[in-house]
């Protein structure tokens, strides 16, 4: 099953995706019906006489119709939620998240000051923090519950992925191009994700950590981060380069 829903755009998708199994597991059983009931009605041994049919207007029309107005069914919440995934409201936060080989960069477009990478913790690291292996990460993003967040995704290496399974938003990173994703975050938490586009020999060591906290916390966070990240500066990014090279 699915992650449970942690945004609308997400407990849409479930929702369509029930609404798929009922209407798949349904033709199933239908045609696995017909074909016993053909081969054993109509088998040479039951039917030594073959009919004359060629054709019948009648049924002709019915499997005609019939999965066209299946495909209509589909087709009006499909293109709803296709809609509402690419038509981002207007944000109330703007993130901007940079695949590298073989970490992420975010930046809050909004304060210049805020401006981080965020590295994959060790399995010791990750499990004194409580995180998941392969999971935690050293900084996260923080955003407010229940507000829009536009996240702008871009690379500057190779092709990337962004996304978060719970919050049902993925986007391509594309070096030299810009894409948007957004989400809004019902319940707070930690939301972890990873990078879903195979980018080099450490793709499955770059996760995503998110935090969505109350509009207080959040409003402390960016005091705290202005200044903590203020002062970060490339020395760090080049001891994990080094670090990452000797690993491999």
């Amino acid at each position: 099953g699915f992650m449970e829903p942690a945004t609308p755009i997400m407990a849409e998708t479930v929702a369509f995706h029930n609404l798929l199994m009922w209407i798949i597991t349904a033709i199933t059983i239908f045609v696995t019906l017909i074909m016993i009931y053909i081969m054993v009605k109509f088998n040479a041994k039951a039917n030594p006489v073959a009919s004359k049919t060629t054709h019948n207007t009648l049924l002709e029309i019915v499997w005609t119709a019939v999965p066209v107005l299946i495909l209509v069914v589909i087709a009006i919440p499909s293109f709803r939620l296709l809609y509402n995934q690419d038509v981002i409201p207007e944000a109330d936060v703007t993130i901007k998240a940079i695949g590298n080989q073989w970490y992420w960069s975010y930046e809050y477009p909004d304060y210049e000051e805020i401006m981080f990478d965020s590295i994959m913790l060790d399995d010791a690291e990750a499990a004194a923090a409580g995180h998941p292996r392969l999971l935690g990460t050293d900084s996260r993003i923080v955003v407010p519950v229940n507000k829009v967040v536009r996240v702008q995704v871009t690379a500057n290496d190779v092709i990337h992925a962004w996304t978060i399974p719970a919050f049902g938003a993925k986007s391509d990173a594309v070096p030299g191009v810009l894409n948007e994703t957004w989400f809004k975050a019902e319940k707070e938490g930690l939301y972890y994700g990873q990078c879903s586009e195979l980018c080099g020999i450490r793709h499955g060591f770059m996760p995503i950590m998110v935090e969505v906290v109350s509009e207080a916390e959040y409003a402390e966070w960016l005091e705290w981060a202005k200044e903590e990240y203020a002062s970060v500066d490339a020395p760090r990014l080049q001891q994990f380069a080094s670090a990452a090279s000797v690993t491999e």
